[in-house]
């Protein structure tokens, strides 16, 4: 056994300050409270806009310019040249035509428009109609008129006009020109060598070199220190390569079948389309780290990963929400950068989920800037038929963010709008959209061939020179670099991919998981490890009264008051008959005393669904919230972030699984509402909670909290689908079970249980994700209770539990189960006074605690019958998980007793399920 047992120290109490009552924000609370400030940035934030016009005095002819230029802004993107293709005519919309507003373009007048445009001389209308044009009618336009206030639609009316007039420097030009240029060999360079590979290429938009280009400066200058990156297939390998450093040693293994871990490293990989990588880069002085995520295959998963893992540096940086600065702003040190494809972006439900967290107190980043690659294409799908909207950009307007459209045959404009986006986000904090529109050059996968469903998309494809060709003729003719200089550069990357291809056969790969935040951890071990998770008693006291603790002036409901603060300070005095909500309390203040700072979300987990948990107490006069945990000592370094997040599961549980991934000594803990809601977010557990590790050396030790039981409430408020989870283990039939599975799955029985397994995720020197069937009947039942010294020093979380109740010489029967069934099992054996039957909990089923099994059996040396008994459908929970076990590893053939096989997992109707409860209780004491 390690030893982790923490002792007593001399605590001093901790004083609540107070400040004086201010505005109600939109939040619970005045103040702020830990994870979330109130954006005092905000009042004092100087825009620099133009004064603006007299609004009471102002002509009938003012007015009517005024409306006139406006249309511009809210419909001039509806004619832009946005269409690399140029494949539709758009025809324009009457409200630009200026005859709607009492205005004639042979109207020589000139006007004053300085107070809507940028424009430093009077003008015609039809000088004014051109500039309109340049400006929102080009090869970039931009949706910004639905932005919430006035101030950021006039601020992003200014920038967006001004941006028009910022030429780049000759040696930006040319650099922008060689690395297109370079991306192009490399695309060339794996058609030849690896003719068969789907290489997902970025050809035909290539113009995000320039966005990266220009995001990546920016930030520098802005001094910004971490960008995340996630993005799916298209272009991906190559900007892996130029911008983020992967080595194409390694990528050209990988193609060739080879692992792109070492050969010493316990994985399984991923294709090469999900590799992923960081890099420091170097601008100008400024140093910049970039993170790019790896992705599975099911689209914009990653995205919410992103936004979390930001956040989580956010927290490490302690810069923002976790700002010890008044008016610190968040996103101030991290920056997301999430790139789409365009189908996916309109027609995948987490990218609505994203946007709707992306504000959320405790989920705020500061505004990601999300990148969409317009191929104006699905696979086979167009358009029209991938969905409703214009744009597959709508969506991101229900926040009232802004997006900017920009024709990706044009690098230059691609730059300016990526200005503007950056801006925009450095300025309001806010989402921003760059909308690239673009081309394929081949199908989906380069042995695919599109022309068999859009042969005309792919006629005008066929008959266009390539965006690198075409501008760095474009920089040749301008003077701005010679051809042999562009030679030069692309045959020296093509000499250098051939050189890496040469060395592939030979070099093997480095590891770089388990640094920086990591270093110290290590693989799961390839056994069964038991940790001294214990807290000494008279801490745990003084943690269980701090839990419950309030200002002088704060008002607890009286509910709260009587059943939850009294109550603990009762149970925590006399050390006995402590409920799961305590025990978790204890856990999480233990937790935080050694400086793990711990953060738990979902939907309304402050109070907890079951009015349970109350860890963020409410004023009952003010609604101002207050965390107790949070105030346990004067020089508390950790703190609780409760997290009532939105109606939402994908992304919300991706998020937190980013949080988890950004740093080994955060506690994350995820808790669905009740059990069987993780299912929308059953891409978030397939693709990263249970295979992350496996596939990319990840630890993660994210905690899913899935209230489980068979209640009576109906299909969906029952099961948490045991049986999905344990099916998704790489736990074997046949040998015995080890740390390293790739999740642990447990169903305790006691508070004390729970206890340990929270402090057991922090404590060990690896991390492993945990999911938890968690109670929720018995979370108040007087049988399911702890004491304190069973978290004492010296005690652990126990994966069987023996029944201490009956003499093991005495027993001719055995009931192994798992979870609350047990009481239900207990109250009816000892109702019936039936002392021969030993009744065992499995309190971890993954890893399956084969040696203790065998321990455990060997005390009944007098037992003939061994049964199974729970409370689900034959079909569902443990059974088909641990019968084969029993019988190959324990060596104990089991009896099946519980619910039949069944379709759903409860039944609907109250008296059914009332005859299946009573069944299921006494069937296993008759066979």
């Amino acid at each position: 056994m390690q030893s982790a047992c923490l002792k007593i120290r001399p605590w001093k109490f901790f004083e609540v300050l107070t400040s004086k009552p201010g505005p109600r924000a939109c939040y619970h609370t005045r103040n702020g409270i830990y994870g979330y400030k109130p954006a005092a940035w905000k009042n004092k934030l100087d825009l620099g806009l133009r004064p603006k016009g007299p609004s009471t005095v102002a002509s009938e002819a003012h007015c009517r310019l005024q409306a006139w230029i406006n249309a511009y802004r809210q419909h001039g993107h509806k004619i832009a040249a946005l269409d690399p293709l140029a494949l539709q005519e758009p025809s324009t919309p009457p409200e630009l035509d200026p005859a709607r507003y009492g205005l004639s373009l042979e109207d020589t007048t000139s006007h004053d428009v300085s107070d809507f445009l940028q424009a430093d001389v009077p003008s015609s209308l039809s000088e004014v109609e051109a500039l309109l044009h340049k400006n929102y009618c080009g090869y970039t336009a931009a949706e910004f008129m639905h932005l919430k206030t006035e101030e950021e639609r006039q601020w992003f009316a200014e920038r967006f006009e001004k941006v028009h007039e910022e030429d780049l420097s000759s040696e930006s030009k040319k650099e922008l020109a060689i690395r297109m240029a370079k991306s192009q060999v490399f695309e060339n360079f794996l058609a030849i060598k690896r003719q068969s590979l789907k290489r997902y290429g970025g050809e035909g938009s290539e113009s995000q070199i320039a966005f990266f280009l220009q995001a990546f400066q920016q930030c520098a200058d802005a001094g910004v220190e971490e960008v995340f990156v996630c993005m799916a297939h298209r272009g991906r390998l190559n900007l892996l390569i130029d911008f983020f450093g992967f080595s194409p040693t390694v990528m050209f293994r990988k193609i060739d079948g080879f692992t792109e871990f070492p050969s010493t490293a316990s994985c399984w990989g991923d294709v090469v389309s999900h590799l992923y990588c960081s890099r420091d880069i170097d601008y100008n002085g400024h140093n910049l780290h970039v993170n790019f995520l790896p992705n599975p295959s099911h689209l914009e998963a990653v995205n919410p990963v992103a936004v979390g893992k930001t956040r989580g540096r956010q927290q490490t940086l302690g810069e923002g929400d976790f700002s010890t600065e008044e008016d610190g702003r968040v996103g101030d040190k991290a920056l997301c950068i999430q790139v789409h494809g365009d189908a996916a972006f309109s027609a995948q439900g987490v990218i609505g989920e994203g946007f709707c967290i992306a504000e959320v107190p405790h989920f705020n980043i500061g505004g990601s800037v999300h990148l969409i690659i317009n191929n104006q294409l699905g696979f086979t799908t167009p358009e029209d038929r991938g969905r409703s909207s214009d744009y597959s950009s709508d969506i991101a307007k229900m926040n009232g963010n802004p997006v900017i459209h920009v024709n990706g045959d044009h690098p230059e404009e691609v730059v300016r709008a990526c200005k503007v986006a950056l801006d925009y986000r450095n300025t309001f904090r806010k989402d921003v959209v760059v909308d690239m529109v673009c081309y394929r050059l081949n199908g989906h996968n380069e042995l695919d061939d599109p022309s068999m469903t859009q042969p005309i998309m792919y006629d005008a494809i066929k008959s266009k020179k390539s965006v690198p060709d075409r501008y760095s003729d474009k920089l040749v003719r301008e003077g701005h670099m010679t051809e042999d200089e562009l030679h030069t550069a692309t045959t020296d990357h093509y000499n250098w991919l051939s050189n890496c291809l040469k060395d592939a056969e030979t070099q093997e790969p480095e590891a770089f998981h388990l640094q920086g935040r990591w270093a110290g951890l290590h693989p799961p071990p390839k056994f069964r490890t038991s940790w001294n998770t214990g807290v000494d008693t008279q801490l745990l006291q003084y943690i269980g009264i701090k839990s419950v603790n309030y200002p002088e002036h704060f008002h607890p409901h009286p509910g709260v008051l009587r059943s939850h603060v009294h109550a603990r300070e009762k149970k925590i005095t006399a050390g006995s008959k402590l409920d799961w909500a305590t025990a978790e309390a204890l856990a999480f203040g233990s937790l935080l005393s050694q400086g793990f700072p711990i953060r738990i979300s979902g939907q309304d987990v402050g109070r907890g669904t079951f009015s349970h948990r109350h860890a963020a107490l409410v004023d009952y006069k003010s609604e101002d919230l207050h965390i107790p945990l949070n105030h346990m000592m004067n020089d508390q370094k950790a703190f609780l972030e409760v997290v009532n997040s939105p109606l939402s599961e994908l992304a919300v549980l991706g998020f937190e699984y980013g949080m988890s991934i950004e740093s080994p000594n955060r506690l994350v803990v995820w808790e669905a509402q009740f059990g069987d809601f993780f299912n929308t977010a059953q891409v978030i557990i397939d693709t990263f909670v249970t295979t992350g590790e496996g596939k990319w050396l990840l630890q993660s030790g994210l905690v899913m909290l899935l209230p489980h039981g068979m209640d009576g409430a109906g299909p969906e408020h029952s099961s948490c689908r045991i049986e999905r989870f344990l099916q998704m283990s790489n736990s074997e039939e046949t040998k015995i079970d080890t740390d390293d599975v790739n999740f642990h799955f447990c169903f305790p029985t006691t508070p004390a249980q729970y206890f340990h397994l929270l402090r057991r995720q922090m404590i060990r020197n690896f991390r492993k994700p945990l999911i938890i069937a968690s109670p929720k009947g018995i979370l108040r039942l007087p049988a399911a209770t702890s004491s304190l010294s069973d978290m004492g020093p010296g005690t652990t979380f126990r994966s069987v539990l023996s029944d201490d109740a009956v003499n093991p010489s005495d027993v001719k029967k055995v009931i192994f189960c798992s979870g609350k069934h047990y009481y239900a099992l207990e109250k009816e054996r000892n109702d019936r006074q039936l002392m021969d039957t030993a009744l065992v909990r499995l309190e971890s089923l993954c890893p399956f605690p084969t040696m203790e099994l065998q321990q455990e059996l060997n005390k009944y040396s007098s037992a003939t019958e061994y049964i199974w008994s729970q409370e689900e459908h034959r079909n569902m929970g443990a059974w088909s998980f641990v019968a084969p076990r029993f019988e190959n590893l324990v060596g104990c053939q089991l009896k099946y007793s519980g619910r039949a096989i069944m379709g759903a997992s409860a039944v609907g109707v109250g008296k059914v399920h009332k005859v299946e409860a009573e069944l299921v209780i006494k069937e296993p004491f008759q066979l």
